[in-house]
């Protein structure tokens, strides 16, 4: 027998009659004027279900009376949905899993969700992905909808779920109920109003009183009812904005920033400290759809406003205007819910599905396509914005907040947004796909482990921007672009002072200033002496600065490098008296040769001696560090629009993550130099520091050079097996030295580890090897930085052949190798990868950033 065709009852007989009964799968939605009249026939239903010795669970989440007697025999779950949309729905999805089959469900009223999410159409999302669950589940739900209170377009989605929608009616003397749906059954009276009399339900079988009852109860204001909830919301503040009533304006402003920027106080209190009524509005004017900005948008815009509302300076005359649009988080939960992806969601959500399940989200993440109310907005969009090119940026909740800044584990798309409407759209829903999906990426995922936040809800934003910068020819870029932290680490010198903070700055796009980018290096700042070089380890100034630039090439549509060289050639005029000095010796080489050119070297000199640029990036970062009251991170354009006149513009502003110096280290004296693995002078990151090692893991470079490249990649997942071997840093405290650069993608620069590969070593050290170019970066400021200091990573290099550094690896060689141990069916790589137990040595790792000084020695020489 099929377990659907089940008869029901609704507890009334008059209603059964109606109905033709319930069966089992049927969500029953109720549109009521007050609960006191959905009470009326929730009742009887759950005595009748308790009766036939039925499982009754209760979901209580309103704010109104209880529906049912709390003396009923029924499971009452309470749950908060003020959290959100995400986390109300696995929390249903859960407990409806947990409880199994046919069970019978009463909801508390699906009207108070307004309260806590602000929108209608994120309750058609959670009854488009609630009502099939429970129909699969051969269950009864009973739920019900306050009359008047949502968008038609919310009913009509509801409508299209449900099994029954029913209406209730009165007039001064009668309860009427109107089935408005009824799956799968029908009778010639079904859908008439019926007016209650006693247990009968009678059909309003003449057109009399049937036009008398609808037209008494119809909604006057029916026009406004299109609107949903969310908009109605921001019409009601524009109403407020415009009196005169400070105190109301106040409250409203509390009431938006709970539903657009967050949930995280601090930064909620900023909010409210910074932005006014007005600002909000005009923030909610460009906002696609609806719910929080996410963190690099808020972050981005208060940046801005404690900037304009600074006492102490006028920044308005050296900060570009922005005209950012904003997709809001709730499209990222409504794009899964109409691919139908909510249930593969909730999978991913479990243990046992959190990688498994993500990879296959993932993959249908990319193919997806965009409601077309969403896609109306975003062509809208696209219209304003031209043929600018334009950059969709990741705003996820949790990004860009105090603890967790998500450096890198999101993608971001420079979008070129040339070719026909049709096309640009098509790009760029290709890249909110890969953004989205780009929350289920690995990386993403382990970071969110390691955090504490894989149980947390996690929805993406979007911030899309007007790629600041000016076209030359064919190729548009900012003159300048970077970051900047307001507290640095990095001090190379025991003169230098953190406090004043650093910039990693680059001519053209910053996306050079952000990543480790293979074989080219950005200018190092430090703002207390702009002109001081971390470079005393390096032999050739010319090798360690910048040579390409990132640019969007109109032309090919596309984001490219193209080297400085090539750029000067083609005759663009980049004033380069403004940021190099010319490399009279490469000239001189090119002369000889009977070729005649302009070379440079990107060194800013004449920007940093010349103008006020340092002082007055060092400033925006302090007050912006005031504010925050916590030093802070950006990421910045610059364009000159006159001789020296620089217009700076915040695309990013964020709490910085940092350890800071922490308490003095006294590093050990006298020590013999067979007592010594290494020791330098600067180099590091990650605050002052003495701990044990209780492990090596050593990569032989001549050994590493030799490898094909498809070895070069095996050594690198290698190194992410005996990572993930590392039970505890406490117990088992880990340091990785190899050639080069960590995490590079290009392999005959480094070993080309993913961040998750290395997250459980306690310290990292890249050693220079040039007979191989494999050579160091010191990247602070940049996404891997992120990476090490949130994971409280050490981080080292070393230049062998530098007088003030020495590296003693003899022992390494005479020492006897774990690998084939713990590895075995990698023994192959045993001459490569060597992994030493240093317990028994002492083996001690100590450094002092007030003195530069850095050393690794023996307690007992091996």
């Amino acid at each position: 027998m099929d377990h659907k065709q089940t008869r029901v009852t609704t507890g009334l007989s008059g209603l059964d009659e109606i109905l033709d009964g319930l069966r089992l799968g049927d969500n029953v939605v109720w549109k009521v004027g007050s609960i006191a009249d959905y009470r009326l026939f929730v009742n009887p239903f759950v005595d009748s279900a308790l009766a036939d010795g039925r499982r009754v669970v209760y979901l209580r989440f309103g704010k109104h009376d209880p529906v049912l007697d709390e003396s009923l025999p029924v499971k009452v779950h309470t749950l908060d949905p003020r959290p959100g949309f995400e986390s109300f729905a696995t929390q249903i999805h859960t407990i409806i899993t947990d409880e199994g089959r046919e069970v019978f469900y009463v909801f508390d009223c699906l009207s108070e969700l307004l309260t806590a999410w602000a929108t209608d159409h994120m309750i058609g999302n959670f009854f488009r992905v609630t009502c099939p669950y429970l129909y699969e589940l051969d269950t009864v739900a009973y739920f019900a909808l306050i009359s008047g209170r949502h968008a038609l377009r919310t009913i009509s989605r509801i409508r299209e779920t449900t099994q029954l929608l029913l209406e209730l009616h009165r007039d001064e003397a009668h309860l009427y109920i109107q089935p408005l749906k009824v799956w799968e059954r029908h009778s010639p009276t079904m859908f008439l109003p019926h007016r209650r009399e006693g247990e009968r339900f009678a059909p309003l079988a003449n057109s009399y009183d049937a036009t008398n009852l609808l037209t008494a109860v119809s909604d006057p204001a029916s026009a406004n009812r299109q609107l949903d909830h969310w908009h109605r919301m921001f019409l009601q503040a524009e109403e407020v904005a415009n009196s005169d009533d400070a105190e109301e304006k106040a409250r409203v402003v509390e009431h938006l920033c709970y539903h657009l920027i967050g949930r995280e106080k601090r930064i909620v209190e900023l909010a409210r400290r910074y932005f006014t009524l007005d600002d909000l509005l005009k923030i909610k004017a460009r906002v696609i759809g609806s719910g929080f900005l996410g963190g690099k948008a808020v972050g981005m815009l208060l940046a801005r406003n404690i900037l304009l509302n600074d006492g102490s300076r006028d920044w308005s005359d050296c900060l570009e205007n922005h005209d950012s649009y904003f997709v809001g988080s709730n499209v990222y939960c409504s794009f899964l819910v109409h691919n139908d992806l909510w249930k593969l969601y909730m999978e991913q959500k479990t243990s046992d599905g959190y990688f498994d399940a993500a990879a296959e989200l993932r993959e249908r993440m990319l193919t997806g396509e965009f409601p077309d109310m969403i896609r109306d907005g975003f062509m809208e969009m696209l219209e304003y914005y031209g043929q600018y090119p334009i950059i969709v940026r990741s705003s996820s909740l949790l990004e860009d907040s105090f603890g967790n800044a998500f450096a890198g584990k999101y993608d971001s798309f420079f979008c070129p947004n040339q070719g026909s409407p049709e096309q640009r759209l098509e790009v760029f829903e290709d890249a909110v796909r890969k953004i989205f999906a780009s929350t289920m990426s690995v990386d993403a995922l382990t970071y969110r482990v390691d955090r504490g936040l894989d149980r947390q809800d996690e929805q993406m934003g979007l911030l899309v921007q007007r790629v600041s910068g000016a076209y030359r020819k064919h190729y548009y870029f900012p003159d300048l672009a970077g970051v900047g932290v307001s507290y640095n680490t990095f001090v190379w010198d025991k003169g230098m002072d953190p406090r004043a903070g650093m910039l990693r700055l680059v001519l053209g796009l910053g996306t050079r200033a952000v990543d480790r980018v293979e074989g080219d290096y950005p200018r190092i700042v430090a703002l207390d002496d702009p002109m001081k070089l971390p470079m005393k380890c390096f032999e050739d100034i010319r090798r360690f600065s910048q040579k390409d630039i990132d640019l969007v090439n109109v032309g090919s549509n596309a984001l490219e490098s193209l080297s400085l060289f090539r750029l000067l050639e083609e005759g663009l005029d980049l004033q380069m008296e403004r940021y190099a000095v010319a490399d009279r010796e490469a000239m001189d080489r090119l002369a000889q040769r009977g070729k005649k050119q302009q070379l440079w070297l990107l060194t800013f000199e004449r920007l940093f001696k010349r103008t006020d640029f340092p002082k007055t990036m060092q400033g925006i970062m302090k007050t912006l560090e005031a504010a925050y009251d916590y030093p802070v991170d950006i990421e910045f354009t610059v364009n000159f629009t006159g001789e020296d006149q620089p217009k700076i513009n915040i695309v990013q502003c964020r709490p910085l993550q940092t350890k800071g110096i922490q308490e003095r280290v006294q590093l050990p004296e006298n020590l013999a130099d067979e007592q010594i693995f290494f020791r330098s002078s600067g180099g590091f990151m990650g605050g002052n520091l003495s701990l044990p090692i209780r492990r090596l893991i050593w990569i032989d470079a001549r050994e590493y050079i030799r490898l094909p490249q498809t070895d070069k990649y095996e050594v690198a997942r290698l190194i992410g097996r005996l990572n993930h071997r590392i039970a505890s840093r406490d117990k088992s405290p880990t340091l990785l030295l190899g050639p080069g650069r960590w995490g590079t993608s290009t392999p005959s620069l480094g070993v080309p580890v993913k961040f998750s590969e290395i997250n459980h070593m306690t310290a990292i050290g890249e050693v220079a090897f040039p007979e191989g170019d494999l050579m160091p970066e010191l990247s602070f400021g940049s996404h891997f930085f992120q990476d090490l200091v949130e994971a409280d990573i050490f981080y080292l290099s070393l230049y062998p052949r530098v007088f003030s550094c020495l590296l003693n690896s003899d022992w390494i060689y005479r020492s006897s190798n774990l690998l084939e141990g713990l590895m075995p069916s990698s023994g192959r790589f045993k001459p490569v990868v060597k992994v030493i137990d240093t317990e028994a040595l002492q083996l001690r790792l100590s450094a002092d950033v007030i003195q530069q000084q850095l050393v690794c020695h023996w307690g007992r020489t091996p």
